[in-house]
């Protein structure tokens, strides 16, 4: 990654982010250098602590007139706007109101006059630019009771960056730099959610037309660059993320009987089959440790479904359950000294915790009827799972500070498979509240219900770390 800085009435911090390969890599997350001790970091507020700073996100000014880049400058302001708005941390000021303020020709001719009518604390202006070689964008974060600059990029992509999927990225990117450095908090802008869905089964099917076929796909966190990252004529699902978001385990019928695989979406390493199973010992539901270096998950090897653990490249094989009833859907705690699953030792299905080397087993629900669990990163101490409610599911969180439990979703539809976003504050999930089954998110207090997938069915999303 190649860096620079420029000035024009504000400091440039320049980061090259290699857009032109997203489809292939992960989005580079630049890396501004170290402040001097002369740079004085600007907090932008709203005067009131109890109230979040207003923030207005207008158009990006496209700096070259041909239409590809007007496009994608509509397209990061768009983005950026709806990235702030997810996390809550600002009040975003409505889009709607913006057409009473000119429009800037530049992000450093700004009328912070007529912002501050709108009330705005902060206002984030940036340009696109073509260029010989690629695009350039840059931003600013301006604090308009001031006139100072919060903040300040300059990012670089390649001309495959200025199509409306690509340009995504940069506001992204954004996003993510100014929760983290007005915040303190780290976004989930540039994380990805894997999922199974069954939306190409019917093209791919050839002679198995008598069986169902899923594959595994991945998006943005807000659904959008859907695509897909296995093609088999069998059942994969249940995708893990590892914790660096560069692999990624899953469960698969592609050997004729259950097994797990590890697969890199971005093209740096081989399909993987570290259990290496068979009919009689068959693998599945995988869980990757806090540090990548294990993996916890549930096999027939020993004649019954138990939880068992190993290294990430199948070695050091150890079974932590030994119980008649079925054990399964191992998740591991924050700190990787605890792992939660789901029996049915009771009889009926139920959350347990124990150690990770299978002491300390501990029942933490007593419900109808509980499935999937899946532990919420640090700082928090959660447990997300499905419980049963009526005739279908629920989603609930299992506190461990207080030992309570408070429902997540409504009991409209089926809901199931829920999964913390990275920084703990939104949960994935499965529902049929909208017919199929269907990606949903939502915000760990219930509130911001999203629908994210609407092609096919779709089951077993995971978030990225």
């Amino acid at each position: 990654m190649t860096s620079r800085s420029c000035f024009s009435a504000a400091v440039f911090v320049a980061s090259a982010v290699a857009l032109g390969i997203a489809a292939q890599q992960p989005p580079a997350q630049p890396t501004p250098p170290p402040k001097q001790q002369s740079e004085v970091a600007i907090v932008i507020g709203s005067g009131d602590p109890s109230l979040p700073p207003k923030i207005a996100v207008p158009p990006f000014i496209a700096l070259t007139n041909d239409s590809e880049t007007q496009a994608a400058a509509t397209t990061i302001g768009e983005v950026l706007w709806n990235d702030l708005e997810f996390e809550k941390e600002f009040y975003m000021i409505p889009r709607d109101t913006y057409r009473t303020v000119p429009s800037p020709t530049s992000i450093d001719d700004v009328p912070l006059d007529r912002w501050k009518e709108l009330g705005a604390d902060g206002v984030l202006i940036g340009s696109v630019r073509k260029t010989p070689t690629g695009v350039t964008v840059q931003f600013r974060l301006i604090n308009v009771a001031s006139g100072a600059s919060a903040m300040a990029r300059e990012y670089s992509g390649s001309a495959t960056s200025l199509q409306i999927n690509e340009c995504r990225v940069f506001a992204h990117t954004i996003a993510d730099e100014v929760h983290k450095e007005q915040r303190a908090l780290n976004g989930v802008a540039r994380t990805k959610i894997a999922f199974t869905s069954d939306r190409d089964g019917e093209r791919i099917r050839g002679p198995l037309t008598d069986r169902g076929i899923s594959n595994l796909y991945m998006a943005d966190y807000d659904g959008e660059r859907q695509r897909r990252i296995t093609i088999s004529k069998a059942l994969d699902i249940t995708p893990v993320w590892s914790p660096d978001a560069r692999s990624i385990a899953f469960g698969s019928w592609r050997s004729g009987y259950q097994d797990i695989y590890v697969l890199f979406p971005y093209g740096d390493g081989v399909l993987q089959n570290p259990t290496k199973g068979n009919a009689a010992r068959q693998n599945f539901l995988p869980a990757f440790s806090p540090d990548g270096t294990r993996i916890a998950y549930t096999s027939t090897g020993d004649g019954n479904s138990e939880i068992y653990v190993m290294n990430r490249d199948g070695s050091n094989r150890q079974r932590l359950t030994n119980h008649p009833s079925i054990d399964v859907t191992p998740t591991w705690s924050p700190t990787g000294t605890q792992i939660a699953f789901t029996s049915d030792r009771t009889g009926s299905p139920q959350i347990y915790i124990m150690n990770a080397d299978g002491t300390g087993l501990q029942q933490i629900t007593r419900e109808s009827a509980c499935d999937r669990p899946t532990w919420s990163p640090a700082p928090l101490n959660e447990i997300a799972y499905s419980s049963r409610a009526g005739g279908g599911n629920i989603v609930k969180i299992f506190d461990f500070a207080t030992r309570s439990t408070r429902a997540l979703t409504e009991a409209i539809g089926n809901n199931e498979s829920p999964a913390f976003s990275p920084n703990g504050r939104h949960v994935a999930f499965v529902s049929t509240r909208a017919g199929k089954e269907q990606i949903f998110t939502i915000h760990r207090d219930g509130s911001g219900l999203r629908q994210i997938t609407r092609t096919g069915t779709n089951r077993y999303p995971n978030w990225s770390r």
